[in-house]
């Protein structure tokens, strides 16, 4: 029987521009998301998917609905929840070990306990042998794997991840990506993953929000019934295509139907 972990009812965001008007980010939004589930988010820059991704974290303050996390309404960062941001926003003194394992020193773990973890999460995103590095001595791909570790080394049960592929290259990308969906299956965890790129947005998820540009709205929400586990060899699976060019289409605000889409 599925589980609601994350519930939004007519969320709405508001911020204050540079010139001290109040510009709408998000209105109305609704959307349910399951536990286990991998979701991602795609919309055009503006659209409000990020103030989304930080409200649910806590990170941001609502202006109307509510957001629920197991049950509970959202007033701010929890231990539930943990984000991936797009910079990788690690410590530069700090080792590959140290900088996993900061969550944990932050909240009293012994020094021992938290490095036995640290540890652990090294081998899952495969730095083993790269422990005692610093960030500078790292690849960008590696550093992003640093920074997924750290997230998971408080044990949240949903992760939010902030475009995290956004700065790499091509090849790394794709690369992480499929090192991202073999962390998810060994976890378990419920994500919920921002993207601009259309292409990810599919390969990983079990459902693609899109939203529309500001105020951000749910435009539609696609089941991908790709079968797991995914390899990259499946962005040439003819219904990847259909999806794509769908996804593509609504993004550029030409929305036809997905039936119309997959019959031409």
């Amino acid at each position: 029987m599925s589980e609601t972990v994350v519930e939004a009812r007519d969320v709405t965001i508001r911020y204050t521009s540079k010139n001290n008007s109040s510009v709408l980010a998000v209105d109305g939004l609704n959307l349910s998301i399951e536990r286990g589930e991998f979701v991602t988010i795609v919309g055009s820059s503006g659209c409000g998917k990020t103030s989304f991704l930080y409200a649910i974290d806590g990170l941001l303050p609502i202006h109307g609905g509510e957001i629920r996390v197991h049950g509970g309404l959202v007033n701010g960062p929890g231990r539930d929840r943990a984000v991936v941001f797009q910079e990788f926003a690690l410590l530069p003194w700090r080792s590959v070990l140290d900088n996993i394992a900061f969550g944990l020193e932050i909240r009293k773990v012994g020094k021992a306990e938290r490095h036995a973890k640290a540890r652990e999460l090294v081998d899952l995103v495969g730095l083993n042998g790269f422990e005692d590095r610093f960030p500078h001595e790292l690849s960008g791909g590696m550093r992003q794997r640093v920074g997924i570790a750290r997230a998971l080394a408080i044990e949240p049960d949903i992760l939010l991840m902030d475009e995290p592929f956004g700065a790499l290259d091509a090849q790394t990308r794709e690369s992480m990506q499929e090192e991202l969906l073999q962390i998810w299956q060994k976890t378990g965890k419920t994500v919920v993953f921002v993207t601009h790129d259309i292409d990810e947005a599919i390969y990983l998820a079990d459902r693609v929000v899109v939203m529309r540009a500001r105020p951000g709205r749910i435009r539609e929400i696609l089941p991908v019934d790709l079968p797991r586990p995914r390899t990259i060899d499946v962005k040439a699976d003819p219904r990847f295509v259909r999806m794509r060019q769908h996804l593509w289409h609504l993004l550029h605000d030409n929305e036809p139907t997905l039936a119309a889409v997959q019959a031409s």
